[in-house]
């Protein structure tokens, strides 16, 4: 239920005064405190630069300001905004939709920091188990020692034992020697009893075990003064451990106290929460490091084609035949089994294979026309030690990126992905070690954890209780913003932009703070309708716990569930940059606002009239089983706009971005990732090629802008070269680029501006003195078409250029499309980095719609309502719609139902999330597939109601 508006206000308010950031038009806003704001407009209207560029910057740059100057130079540049005065902030913590932590050691666990109290748990109540015998561990005092040694061996001959070395190599002759000099006498040496000598030594490159003998004596109650001084001396050699060996019988017996198995002796250092961290020497697997897989090189990348011979450069390493040693070392070992380098790699026998990847100890029999016939005697240690070699520094940066290719990573075969060492598995608490824990989905573990104290003896469940309580109320929250499916020990990398905001939304909830401000980038972003409740409460609770909310958002559900609402247009880009309307959710239903007409239902995005049949053919995939998916069977109706929707975590992306796009990308580009696991692939013969559109910027570098990601400007490059000037001077395309040397200003590089370093102040951008902001030198501005320089061509709009290029085909063809799907305000020389996801989109889109098709391009596009207005997506529609219409596939990962209903093809994943997903539910045109029962097809049929 949305607070009341006078009580809102009466708590004061963040106001904007004069902001000028981007496009914003010198606007005032105001936001109430202690309320749950939404910020919403078009794309690319001025929302984020209000929220983040302007509220956050100015609300980061006040608390790097409280710092010293040393520490503000840690920080780097932080500008301020431009804007004339912001008043009523309060600290303020952006959460956006990225993906920041890209190390393979964040989890969700130690993100979360749910992890770390697990640990703490563990190393409590754990109890430990043998990993050689199964055992529970054991662990006694020195008496209780001396009590058992009487208590097993009354009236017999012992020798009392410390271990001093365990299975290790060395010759040990200056331990030998010490133990020698203070008195000691016998040692037992790999299980036999030794005198100690001078001098004495022992093989270093062997592995032994050496035990000193404390005393030889018989086990008896009345001598156990003596008892207790070999024990207390054995355990102070042994470190905490020793050893008792029956003089007759030979049966030896351990005791220690540290956590030991009486069976075999083998014992675990004290449990501490370090011991339970993979980011800890103590804790952390030895082959993996702590990381869960390792690095291998991968036969199938080594060798892709089977059916190709050696000679024919079958091994991609080393490619065609060539007169060298390793071509006949490698045809020697054919040789000796019968066949030569121009046979199938797949006709070779398995063990000839093994020999030429692995290496041979073999005499190899080498001939060659350029040499008299040898017995090479060297060794040929094979081609995946060559290619690891290349990994080592020594070799250089080119032979690290070279042999890089051929590795992939595997499961490492040690802790089973875990993470942790042996020793730290096997502490248990109710029958589960932590991996077990930090492997289970996050709705089954706050299950567990349900009652977890009543399942623990009295003892423990004191010191549990409170543990418990962070750890459940943590997992709550997860719970609460739609993520049971995911588990703790999942990578931080892997997921998506909207589950890594909604990780630290639940984070934050949890860390109880208040009067924060906290400005939110989409959180409903990549949510279903049935989770978008549970994601509104929890906004309210951290508005509830005295917190001011504000939240960029598109979402229908949450603007109605908002206390205010700020509305900026009325269009894009220049065009926006404007308050069209603040106020409650309900005067903005009154109001006469783009964003209204589409929630009081004047505007909507209208179903089609018809479905498109298709082109008859399919593509299918059988069998898909990666990350969740129970071994599903996707058939594709080419020639269709199909969406593929889902509940959060049912295995729409591992089907579509983890399976689909790597196998056609391996086949049609020869991309070396990997697609997750299947069976088979039919009907790849009905399509050319992939093309995935993501919102990422444009091009691959931050220079990149609409007219050099499109092609345009190379046209409009060509057509200054062919002007009388350019030709008179002898100017090439080149001299009208502003990324290389020769026309551009050279001053500032061709970035129109220049950075000043103000060292303890933030850098400041200023226009280049030299060029004015305009990137080239004079001579090549000289040069001008229909009174143009190509800089001036540059700082035109869409809209302005199709005019100015009406006459020249080549060029307008390109531009045209940008005007055609709403893009008609941005610049031509627009930085990539000022555009919004959405727009960058839309480029992406136009390019694919500019060029010559062939009717069988399968289009891949995951959420692209990300960031999207309702007008916005309606000019999406439009886009998506031209190019089916050509008879193009369009795959859509998307929750928008305003996007569902348009598709010709539903495909629907379930029915739940994680484990519970991983099936394909229904599919169907949307009229036969809300006939079907699950959760996506309940909110459909309200839909086209």
């Amino acid at each position: 239920m949305n607070q009341d508006i006078n009580n809102i206000e009466s708590a004061g308010s963040v106001d904007v005064y004069g902001a000028r950031v981007h496009n914003l038009k010198n606007i005032d806003v105001t936001i109430p405190h202690n309320s749950l704001s939404v910020i919403t407009g078009l794309s690319g209207s001025g929302k984020s630069s209000l929220a983040f560029d302007t509220i956050f910057a100015e609300g980061q740059r006040r608390y790097i300001e409280t710092f010293s100057s040393y520490a503000r130079n840690m920080f780097g540049s932080l500008e301020r905004p431009d804007v004339d005065k912001i008043t009523g902030l309060s600290p303020v913590i952006s959460i956006e939709q990225k993906t920041v932590n890209k190390n393979p050691r964040s989890t969700i666990g130690t993100t979360t920091e749910i992890y770390d109290f697990f640990r703490l748990l563990f190393a409590r109540m754990g109890e430990a188990k043998s990993y050689l015998s199964g055992s529970p561990m054991v662990k006694y005092t020195k008496d209780k020692i001396v009590d058992l040694i009487v208590e097993q061996y009354e009236g017999k001959k012992i020798y009392v034992l410390a271990p001093l070395v365990k299975n290790r190599k060395g010759h040990y002759k200056e331990l030998f020697e010490n133990l020698r000099k203070k008195g000691y006498l016998y040692v037992r040496v790999d299980g036999e009893l030794t005198e100690l000598e001078y001098g004495m030594k022992l093989n270093r490159y062997q592995n032994h075990t050496v035990e000193l003998v404390i005393d030889r004596m018989k086990a008896s109650t009345s001598d156990m003064q003596r008892l207790r001084s070999t024990v207390e001396s054995a355990l102070k050699q042994g470190d905490k451990q020793m050893m008792v060996m029956d003089m007759d019988s030979g049966e030896v017996r351990h005791y220690s106290q540290h956590l030991m198995d009486p069976e075999t002796g083998l014992s675990y250092p004290e449990p501490a929460p370090h011991n339970f961290s993979f980011n800890s020497p103590q804790g952390a697997c030895r082959r993996c490091k702590g990381l869960g897989f390792v690095s291998a090189v991968d036969e199938e990348k080594v060798i892709p084609d089977k059916t190709k011979s050696i000679y024919d450069g079958a091994i991609v390493s080393l490619g065609r035949y060539k007169n060298s040693l390793i071509f006949w070392q490698i045809e020697a070992i054919c040789k000796q089994y019968g066949h030569d380098l121009k046979t199938p790699v797949e006709k070779l026998p398995h063990e000839a294979l093994g020999d030429i990847l692995d290496g041979t100890d073999m005499r190899l029999d080498i001939r060659n026309e350029t040499m008299s016939t040898s017995h090479y005697s060297g060794s040929y240690d094979g081609l995946v030690k060559y290619i690891e070699m290349q990994q080592d520094e020594d070799a250089g940066a080119d032979a690290n990126k070279w042999s890089g290719k051929f590795f992939s990573r595997a499961v490492c075969p040690e802790c089973g992905g875990n993470r942790l060492n042996k020793t730290s598995l096997h502490f248990f608490i109710d029958g589960k070690n932590i991996a077990h824990v930090a492997n289970m989905d996050i709705a089954d573990l706050y299950e567990w954890t349900q009652g977890l104290e009543d399942r623990l003896d009295q003892t423990k469940r004191v010191v549990a209780e409170e543990i418990l309580k962070e750890i459940r109320s943590r997992l709550k929250f997860l719970l609460d913003v739609g993520l049971d499916y995911l588990s703790l020990n999942r990578d931080s990398a892997s997921l998506s932009g909207g589950e890594s905001q909604r990780i630290r939304l639940a984070t934050q909830i949890g860390s109880q703070l208040v009067n924060v401000l906290y400005i939110l980038d989409e959180p409903s972003i990549g949510l279903h309708q049935r989770d978008n409740v549970r994601l509104i409460n929890s906004l309210k609770q951290l508005r509830d716990n005295g917190n001011s909310i504000i939240v960029v958002e598109h979402d229908k559900d949450i603007m109605k569930e908002a206390d205010y609402i700020v509305d900026i247009g009325p269009g894009a880009g220049r065009h926006g940059g404007e308050v069209v309307f603040q106020g409650t959710p309900s005067q903005l239903l009154a109001a006469n606002t783009l964003t209204s007409s589409y929630l009081n239902g004047d505007k909507e995005i209208k179903v089609p009239e018809r479905r498109r049949e298709g082109n008859g053919k399919y593509l299918r995939i059988n069998g898909a089983s990666g990350h969740n998916l129970k071994h599903v069977d996707l058939n594709l109706p080419l020639g269709k706009f199909i969406c593929v929707t889902g509940v959060s975590g049912s295995g729409k992306s591992s089907l579509i971005n983890g399976t689909l796009h790597p196998l056609l990308s391996k086949k049609f580009y020869r991309s070396i990732e990997e697609p997750l696991s299947y069976e088979s692939v039919e009907g790849i013969e009905n399509i050319d090629k992939v093309v995935t559109v993501d919102q990422s910027p444009l091009g691959r570098s931050p220079r990149s802008n609409p007219a050099t990601y499109t092609g345009v400007f190379s046209d409009i490059r060509k057509l200054f070269v062919e002007l009388p000037d350019s030709k008179l001077r002898g100017y090439k395309p080149g001299r009208f680029s502003f990324n290389v040397s020769g026309g551009r200003c050279e001053t500032c590089k061709g970035n129109g501006y220049r950075t000043i370093e103000m060292n303890f102040l933030p850098d400041v951008l200023v226009p280049c003195e030299e060029c004015h902001g305009k990137r080239y030198n004079r001579e090549t501005l000289e040069v001008r078409y229909k009174g143009k320089s190509i800089s001036d061509v540059l700082e035109m709009t869409v809209n302005q250029a199709v005019d100015f290029f009406e006459n020249v085909p080549v060029i307008l063809k390109k531009i045209k499309v940008l005007q055609d799907i709403g893009l008609g305000y941005i610049k031509l020389g627009q930085p990539s980095s000022t555009l919004s996801g959405g727009e960058n989109q839309r480029v992406k889109l136009a390019t694919e719609l500019a060029k010559k098709d062939t009717g069988k391009t399968l289009f891949i596009l995951d959420e692209p309502t990300t960031g999207l207005h309702f007008e916005d997506i309606r000019v999406l529609m439009k886009v998506i719609n031209k190019l089916v219409d050509k008879g193009n596939t369009m795959v859509v990962i998307e929750h928008n139902l305003d996007v569902v209903k348009c598709a010709d093809w539903i495909i629907d994943l379930g029915p739940g999330g994680g484990r519970e997903g991983g099936c394909i539910m229904a599919e169907g045109t949307p009229e036969d597939f809300i006939k079907s029962d699950t959760p996506t097809s309940a909110f459909l049929k309200q839909e086209l109601q």
